[in-house]
């Protein structure tokens, strides 16, 4: 998925730091990636330590994470994948409130495609009902569905708005792929939580944070995958029919700091990392400060290439440049 914030480009810039700062044999140890996002992260260190506990407060995330992270065993999909794949779309919530010939008319998908997440995702959920798949596939089939979706979204990447004609690649065909996962011999534990509550009930050795840099909220910028997700029934709102979504704190200028602090003198975990980067609400100092008071404080930074979401044309691969900083803390 192109995600906001995702860290896909810095994936080995982040495994070599952690390991040149905790060591190169992590297999003893719980790594925690608390702000998880798509999970890229998790993934990363899922086959090197003995557990991965992922967690982020928003839904989509902890369906891709309870799939990525959580399912650790090999899931036997193939079957249900081909039977989602043929079935014959239906005119559901998705349909009628986000798509082409809608009655809201809201372009964020194809006419045939949204009938087509509907009749998948009402298959998923009768199937669970029934008891005829575990959580483990529900999850795996879910995951599946919000990616492959995302990739026919006739949208910047974001679902913060829709693009007023269908682009070429929304005007595809649904084809659900599979999300496949790594298998591991180790369970790993997956939350749907605010992190500085979650922060208080859980420990191990290294902490990695990500949180949001600015105002972007993710709940509104995702809001669609959400409702994907849960598949519930609410009034959507405004021309983009956008859901009641969680307001991060890491979002608003004024309580970002206090609210990061908190974090850091509430985590029960030797080593932290923190990634940030120099367009963010909280300055190099700031965080510096913070992090300081509690440990040995350092620092690495990297410049990259991130991608940023154009919402005005159809060519949304957009790079620029901007400095991620590591800031490491050994509490």
């Amino acid at each position: 998925m192109n995600y906001i914030g995702s860290k896909y480009r810095l994936s080995s810039f982040l495994k070599t730091s952690i390991i040149n700062t905790v060591g190169s044999d992590l297999s003893n140890l719980v790594f925690c990636d608390l702000f998880a996002g798509t999970g890229i992260v998790g993934r990363t260190f899922k086959p090197l330590v003995k557990q991965v506990i992922a967690n982020d407060v928003e839904y989509y995330s902890y369906v891709l994470n309870r799939n990525y992270i959580g399912n650790y065993a090999l899931v036997n999909c193939g079957e249900y994948i081909d039977s989602l794949n043929n079935l014959d779309g239906v005119e559901g919530f998705i349909f009628h409130n986000y798509c082409e010939n809608g009655k809201e008319n809201r372009l964020y998908f194809s006419a045939e495609n949204g009938k087509k997440i509907d009749a998948i995702r009402q298959q998923i959920e009768t199937w669970k009902a029934s008891g005829k798949i575990d959580d483990d596939a529900y999850y795996f089939l879910l995951a599946s569905l919000i990616e492959s979706a995302d990739k026919v979204a006739n949208t910047a990447s974001v679902y913060g708005s829709y693009l007023k004609k269908l682009k070429k690649p929304a005007k595809k065909e649904l084809i659900l792929i599979p999300a496949e996962f790594i298998n591991t011999k180790n369970t790993h534990q997956v939350y749907n939580e605010d992190s500085n509550e979650l922060i208080k009930k859980i420990k191990g050795d290294i902490l990695y944070l990500d949180p949001p840099y600015n105002a972007r909220q993710y709940g509104s910028n995702y809001h669609l995958l959400n409702t994907i997700s849960k598949y519930d029934t609410f009034i959507p709102k405004g021309k983009t029919g956008v859901r009641e979504y969680y307001r991060s704190h890491y979002c608003k200028k004024n309580e970002v700091k206090k609210t990061f602090e908190i974090l850091i003198k509430n985590a029960n975990f030797k080593h932290i990392f923190l990634s940030y980067n120099n367009e963010g609400l909280m300055t190099e100092n700031d965080v510096s400060t913070i992090m300081s008071a509690y440990g040995n404080y350092s620092l690495i930074t990297t410049n990259y290439k991130r991608f940023k979401a154009d919402k005005t044309e159809m060519k949304n691969h957009k790079t620029a440049s901007t400095v991620e900083y590591l800031h490491i803390l050994q509490k």
